[in-house]
């Protein structure tokens, strides 16, 4: 049971962030933000919420100082938006599983790409 209440929690933790991060956190360094997940401590007190940032290492590094920066302001809407007893504390994690499935999808694809070049080439051979 208390791991539902936990879920239902981080869901809606969740949408407030991502409501938060796009109307209200006006630093520039702050780019094209997906909020992917959140997942909050048993008790309530932490909350590791994962983001991905579409471009490059630099842009990575300057939208999570960012968001590093701005968590305590965003800490404190979420609690005013959300009645806890106590808010969680935020804590941004890059998640870098897009940037992984991507990868292993051009790796299967040149895989694929070898394969049927390969089959090609036999039957001509053989002939």
């Amino acid at each position: 049971m208390a791991k539902i209440r936990v879920s239902r929690v981080g869901e809606q933790i969740k949408k407030e962030i991502v409501d938060i991060v796009r109307t209200e956190v006006k630093d520039p360094r702050v780019g094209f933000v997906t909020i992917t997940d959140v997942e909050a401590s048993g008790d309530l007190q932490h909350a590791n919420v994962y983001v991905s940032v579409l471009g490059d290492e630099s842009k990575r590094n300057g939208t999570m100082d960012a968001l590093n920066k701005a968590s305590g302001f965003i800490r404190s809407e979420v609690g005013r938006r959300i009645r806890l007893r106590r808010t969680p504390e935020l804590h941004f994690k890059l998640d870098t599983s897009i940037d992984y499935s991507t990868r292993i999808s051009e790796v299967l694809r040149d895989i694929k790409g070898d394969e049927s070049n390969e089959s090609n080439a036999e039957p001509e051979a053989g002939v």
